[in-house]
């Protein structure tokens, strides 16, 4: 069974948005918050008692990663483009990529009986 990993890198307020369109569609997800700088307008922070204004260096965003049957792809992808979507620029990207095999460490259960 062919498998493939999907992880989108979104707006950071776009968590629970992505999150509740992925509950019904996947088995699970990890989330992870950081900080990038990719084509979206950085925040304007104020410095200097609010008198001076600097453009932020990176943009806080998160990366939502799961795996899930090659069957599923297409509508996890959409599902995660929608719920992201602002129509400005920044709104995230989404990498698609194969996987050869995964293992559940709990239950030793291999391929797509493990997702």
């Amino acid at each position: 069974m062919q498998m493939k990993r999907i992880e989108a890198t979104i707006q950071i307020d776009k968590i629970g948005a992505v999150s509740d369109a992925l509950k019904e569609k996947v088995g699970g997800y990890t989330i992870l918050e950081g900080n990038g700088r990719g084509s979206g307008k950085r925040q304007t922070m104020r410095a200097g008692r609010g008198t001076g204004t600097f453009e932020a260096e990176y943009n806080k965003v998160a990366t939502i990663s799961t795996i899930v049957e090659d069957s599923q792809a297409e509508s996890v992808v959409s599902a995660i483009a929608e719920a992201a979507f602002t129509g400005n620029g920044g709104d995230g990207i989404i990498a698609i990529e194969n996987v050869e095999d995964v293992l559940n460490i709990a239950s030793k259960k291999r391929g797509s009986e493990a997702l």
